[in-house]
């Protein structure tokens, strides 16, 4: 029998205490593997290749979550055993387990240390292959309104417009804002460039008596408190 003529290997042919759906049924999502979870988006492997399998060499090849998440779509389909559908449902995946954290108003999280505003976007912002500069508007209670995308490629503190990052704060009413930008090279170090502009943009804040609590530099798994260095504060 060719390879091609060869069955896929489905969730159903695994023995059912080993099932990726009946295990996250009986034990939560929590119990499971990344691969056991992707698993179940997938339903269906390749020739001499079950699901979980198929699973396991696409982190592998991406290098876990971070790397999968940021692939392309073109990157991830033609991956052998993929394709556009099971592509789609992938990236849809991850794109819902973002909206989700912002979609319930009465749920909006609070923001009570630096760490709680990075934990809001370094989950996206980490696999962003250019420069994005993000502002987070906060209402009177610490409460997360909106966060906004206002510029994409290489940030130059020249070129960004101080009263644009304020526009949607502004309109909202908010108490405070708190700047996010990521570092695509994945080290969170504060550049020159980076302390010019806080200083700026905090200079701004006191006029339109809007604070800045902060701004963050998101890497590959670290940020920076750009206020606990002390720079442009």
């Amino acid at each position: 029998m060719t390879n091609e003529s060869r069955p896929s290997y489905r969730i159903a042919d695994f023995d059912a205490e080993d099932r990726p759906r009946e295990r996250l049924a009986r034990l939560g999502a929590t119990a499971l593997t990344n691969a056991e979870l992707i698993a179940i988006l997938l339903r269906v492997g390749v020739a001499g290749e079950n699901v979980v399998q198929l699973s396991q060499r696409l982190l592998k090849q991406f290098d876990g979550l971070y790397g999968l998440r940021r692939a392309t779509f073109e990157e991830v389909s033609g991956v052998k055993g993929m394709g556009a559908a099971k592509t789609a449902q992938l990236k849809a995946a991850i794109e819902l387990g973002q909206r989700l954290r912002l979609e319930t108003p009465e749920e909006r999280p609070t923001i009570h240390s630096p760490n709680d505003a990075a934990e809001l976007v370094r989950y996206e912002m980490e696999g962003l292959v250019q420069e994005n500069l993000w502002v987070l508007t906060v209402d009177t209670r610490n409460r997360l309104m909106a966060v906004d995308r206002i510029y994409q490629g290489s940030l130059n503190a020249s070129m960004v417009r101080v009263g644009e990052l304020f526009k949607g704060a502004i309109q909202r009413s908010a108490a405070s804002v708190i700047l996010a930008h990521n570092h695509p090279s994945g080290d969170p170090s504060p550049s020159a460039e980076d302390a010019t502009l806080t200083r700026a943009v905090v200079a701004a804040g006191k006029l339109l008596d809007i604070e800045v609590l902060d701004h963050l530099v998101i890497g590959r798994g670290a940020f920076v408190s750009m206020k606990e260095r002390r720079l442009g504060f």
